[in-house]
């Protein structure tokens, strides 16, 4: 009974330990996961010629027109990161890239699920899964959706 109260001990102390890292890894996964939305949509911006082609020929995005889709994966892969990285409407932001990789994924299929792509399907796995743990958990301490319910505005925001 003895040991199992020392285990008991141990662990709770690991798992104080262990939650003071709770908020950099979430500042980290935001980060992380922003930074490569980012450098995609600003890709997009950078050659809106290269980007329609690729729309209109390479990626087959389900239910909306090439132009459309094109607008729509610019728009999330900059604006959702930049969202993201203060934690400002982390949850809905999470959300909506979560969203814009899941698109990706089923509108590039036809390479990611190729022979020879299993990394840059894994990437794609890595970002779904750290958007997932944000949705769940949300964006920790270091955000601004915290500052705001510190405040006592916006309780619904965690």
């Amino acid at each position: 009974m003895r040991l199992w109260r020392h285990l008991a001990a141990v662990q709770s102390a690991l798992a104080a330990a262990l939650d003071r890292l709770r908020s950099p890894l979430l500042l980290a996964c935001r980060l992380y996961v922003s930074w490569q939305f980012l450098k995609s949509g600003w890709g997009k911006l950078g050659n809106w010629d290269t980007t329609l082609y690729l729309f209109r020929e390479e990626y087959r995005v389900p239910l909306l027109p090439p132009d459309w889709a094109a607008v729509a994966g610019a728009f999330g892969e900059t604006v959702l990161p930049l969202l993201l990285i203060p934690g400002f409407a982390s949850r809905p932001a999470a959300l909506g890239l979560f969203f814009v990789n899941a698109v990706a994924v089923i509108s590039y299929r036809h390479v990611l699920l190729a022979s020879g792509y299993e990394a840059a399907l894994a990437q794609h796995v890595l970002w779904g899964f750290m958007l997932l743990v944000l949705m769940a958990f949300g964006p920790g301490r270091i955000s601004l959706d915290q500052a705001a319910i510190g405040s006592g505005a916006g309780r619904a925001i965690a």
